[in-house]
């Protein structure tokens, strides 16, 4: 029910009440618009065209109570987030962003396109890289999109906001050589060879390869289950929890890291299927850091310090893709959650229609023609 009455100083009272029952009303010099007004008379500025927008609004479905955008971005965050089905990280990340953000503290109704790009301004002043300014302001546009469906605001302030250029994925992306992780390989100390060897050779997560027991490894069927990672929480408490984004996978692995695993075992004395393939105290996995730690000094003794443990990950795809596995088959054995997700990363790797192209006519030139050495020995045994 809406209505319009005009009040003793000469002004007009619009009111209406919104499906919950509650009565909103505001204070107009005008009528409508077509009520003669003194000069200084903005569009807009009638009861009636208020009400109109109102309705309308109710109408479609995006009508939104005024008030409810006095609630701060972060006040929002904090009851949305505790509704979220998020792991630990995913956590951390979004405090991360929010803390970051100068105008966590406004109102939602007050923010603004032009704070949105100030913050990307300021990030990019600050050299942050360009991912970290993707991935900081991807968070709070969810906030702030998840307040729109909340219908705590009418609309997203930070669409369409321009984001610094981020490197082509092909060019950003380096995959060390097989040479390289043999050089790595060698130099580490014996116990942690098979902690490389998961990484690069069944494509583990640092956290997965971390959290392995010996019950994962299936000697006889050449398979290793990937069931848990670990993860050092904030407290400097270890976190047991599955792979991230429900990546359990039971990966195929090759004769050669059966044997590798099955001396690791062997020297390092792990008995049980319960028992961690790299154990640190109390019966407990090894601390994270710990691992890190090896890693660190064993590629700054070989001079590859620029590589990390997930670099051995990207080799062990590039790996698969090489040796002509599809996307399918790469997908589910990096625990991707669609194989979209492995195509955004590793897309640059499959063979082209221009290799595949050229490879199939190199097949038609090498049965008709010969190689060039067919060709030098039979020009030579001709010439004979």
């Amino acid at each position: 029910m809406a209505s319009i009455k005009k009040r003793p100083d000469g002004s007009w009272r619009a009111r209406y009440r919104d499906a919950n029952g509650k009565e909103h009303a505001r204070h107009f010099k005008y009528r409508n618009a077509g009520t003669p007004g003194a000069k200084d008379r903005r569009p807009g500025d009638s009861a009636q065209e208020w009400l109109d927008s109102v309705t309308a609004a109710m109408v479609t479905g995006t009508w939104v109570d005024p008030k409810s955008g006095l609630v701060t971005l972060d006040s929002y965050y904090r009851d949305w987030a505790d509704r979220q089905l998020w792991e630990t990280g995913t956590r951390r990340a979004m405090d991360l962003a929010v803390r970051s953000c100068p105008f966590h503290d406004s109102a939602l109704n007050d923010v603004k396109r032009s704070h949105v790009e100030a913050w990307v301004k300021k990030m990019s002043a600050d050299k942050l890289a360009p991912m970290t300014v993707h991935t900081r302001v991807q968070n709070v546009r969810a906030i702030i999109k998840a307040a729109v469906k909340d219908q705590i605001i009418v609309r997203d302030p930070s669409e369409g906001v321009a984001l610094p250029r981020k490197r082509r994925r092909e060019a950003a992306l380096e995959i060390p050589t097989p040479e390289m992780v043999a050089a790595i390989r060698a130099e580490a100390e014996p116990w942690f060879r098979a902690f490389i060897d998961l990484c690069a050779f069944v494509g583990l997560r640092f956290g997965e390869a971390n959290g392995a027991q010996l019950g994962d490894v299936g000697f006889l069927r050449r398979t290793f289950a990937v069931t848990r990672q670990v993860q050092r929480q904030p407290g400097h408490d270890l976190e047991i929890r599955p792979p991230k984004y429900g990546s359990e996978r039971v990966v195929h692995i090759p004769d050669g890291l059966v044997a590798s695993l099955s001396q690791h075992v062997s020297e390092v004395g792990v008995y049980g299927d319960a028992q961690w393939l790299f154990p640190g105290q109390d019966g407990g996995p090894a601390w994270p850091r710990r691992l890190s730690y090896q890693w660190d000094r064993t590629v700054a003794r070989v001079g590859l310090s620029e590589w990390t443990p997930h670099s051995l990950r990207h080799f062990y795809a590039s790996g698969l893709i090489a040796a002509g596995c599809d996307v399918v088959t790469v997908q589910r054995a990096l625990g991707h959650s669609t194989p979209s997700v492995t195509l955004n990363t590793y897309s640059h790797l499959w063979p082209t229609a221009e290799d595949k192209t050229r490879a199939a006519a190199q097949g038609l030139v090498d049965t008709v023609l010969g190689t060039p050495a067919d060709r030098l020995r039979t020009e030579a045994s001709t010439s004979a």
